[in-house]
């Protein structure tokens, strides 16, 4: 996950307030719940010992979404009377979740507005092909593309003539099947999509497939639908869901491979929240990994103002001289960590052998 949205909540110091809110169920009683839960977060941020100011900013924005038909929910952080981020959610969060604290609580984001992976689905046929966006926030159209029109189907015979007019009829599919890979690279390097799904004959989605430049291959999936299907959301989500699985396989190998020294002697991981610490300070970390059940992630370290300002003992930031420190999640002060040095984070899922980071917080790291 690319942290740079984050940069705005650590522009100004704390404390902070945090707040997840469902939005996926829509009734006739919504507003009216909405806006119970709205005061009830007011409430509870206030019982935390959040100023006035900001608990009325916090209630403001949630009174807001009463009307709202957001798919999943939103994530807000206030701070002294101001709502300084509301990310839309791209998973629905498990209830409400409110936090005061030094820091803003940004690592459910991980889980709930993570990867959220776009798509561009082909609808792919002999004569061309149709183009649809789609992500966790909805469809829309991605343009489309006609090849030749004739011919574009075989005949029987065995006549010379009918031969000829069925290789005509080849190229004429061949051809059409390169404009589409050609359009499709096109929509894909336009939108940033993450994911190219082919829905067509098996044939055409190969043909396809095989003419797309090779820095795309790994992107695509060509779906069970024959010709004249439409994938069902469901069916989106599902390959997103693969999608998003593999990369954190993947990362997750890497991170594995990366534990043990390499040739200098030096691993290029580490786990653990000492380990971590260190690499924050050193601004050594190239990707962050949280595993959400981690036992690590909510454990205090010790933050002073500025991100690599982070200890796991408090009299360790007096070394090092600062003289203001306030404790915090260690989840949390990574993140601060990474966002300051441009390191992305990843949550991960361990198989259930595993327990991988150990105690769920590790990191990838680069040397400098």
């Amino acid at each position: 996950m690319d942290l740079a949205f984050l940069h705005p909540l650590y522009e100004h110091p704390g404390p902070w307030a945090s707040v997840y809110v469902d939005t996926s169920r829509h009734t006739a009683d919504t507003p009216h719940e909405r806006h119970l839960a709205a005061v009830a977060v007011a409430r509870e941020l206030s019982a935390q010992g959040a100023d006035d100011d900001t608990c009325v900013a916090a209630r403001e924005a949630l009174e807001e979404l009463r009307h709202s038909s957001e798919p999943h929910g939103r994530a807000v952080f206030a701070r002294a009377g101001q709502v300084v981020l509301d990310p839309p959610l791209t998973r629905a969060p498990d209830g409400s979740l409110v936090r005061w604290a030094p820091l803003p609580h940004t690592a459910p984001l991980l889980e709930l507005a993570g990867e959220d992976p776009v798509c561009v689905v082909a609808y792919v046929d002999r004569k061309g092909a149709d183009f649809e966006l789609r992500g966790a926030l909805g469809r829309r159209g991605a343009g489309s593309v006609t090849g030749k029109q004739w011919p574009v189907h075989r005949t029987s015979t065995s006549d010379w003539s009918e031969r000829h007019f069925q290789l005509r009829v080849e190229n004429t599919w061949e051809h059409n099947a390169a404009e589409i890979a050609d359009a499709l690279a096109v929509c894909q390097e336009e939108t940033g999509a993450d994911l190219l799904i082919l829905v067509g004959d098996e044939r055409e989605k190969r043909s396809v497939h095989e003419r797309l430049p090779k820095r795309l291959h790994g992107l695509v999936v060509e779906a069970e639908h024959g010709a004249g299907s439409r994938l069902l959301d469901e069916d989106v989500q599902q390959a997103r869901t693969a999608h998003v699985r593999q990369r954190a396989e993947r990362e997750l190998e890497r991170f594995l491979a990366a534990r043990a020294p390499g040739d200098d002697g030096r691993p290029g991981a580490v786990e653990g929240v000492p380990a971590l610490v260190e690499a924050a300070r050193e601004h050594r970390i190239h990707e962050l990994l949280v595993r959400p059940d981690g036992s690590d992630a909510h454990r205090e370290v010790w933050i002073g103002e500025d991100p690599d300002q982070v200890a796991v003992r408090r009299t360790d930031l007096k070394v090092l001289g600062e003289q203001n420190s306030w404790s915090a999640r260690a989840d949390d002060a990574l993140i601060r960590s990474a966002v300051a040095t441009g390191a992305p984070a990843l949550s991960v899922t361990p198989a259930p052998e595993e327990e991988v980071p150990v105690g769920g917080l590790g990191a990838l790291l680069r040397w400098t």
